[in-house]
């Protein structure tokens, strides 16, 4: 499995966890919650970005589990 960020995005049938540049969903589900859950553990199993986008599809909170070139300080 290639190593891309997982987005969750809105979805005809509740919520949807994509990878970057795909155009199918990996998983739906209907909960955000679950499916951030979901592309949570994906991102953490490989060491990626999860983006989070709201019912308008901007993105609406990031998280990241691999590794971060701008750490945050202190």
């Amino acid at each position: 499995m290639s190593k891309r960020n997982q987005h969750v995005v809105p979805h005809s049938d509740g919520w949807a966890v994509r990878p970057a540049g795909g155009s199918r969903a990996s998983s739906v589900h209907d909960t955000q919650r679950k499916a951030i859950d979901r592309a949570r553990e994906i991102s953490r199993n490989q060491g990626t970005e999860l983006l989070i986008h709201g019912r308008d599809g901007r993105i609406r909170d990031k998280d990241s589990h691999g590794h971060d070139s701008f750490p945050p300080k202190g």
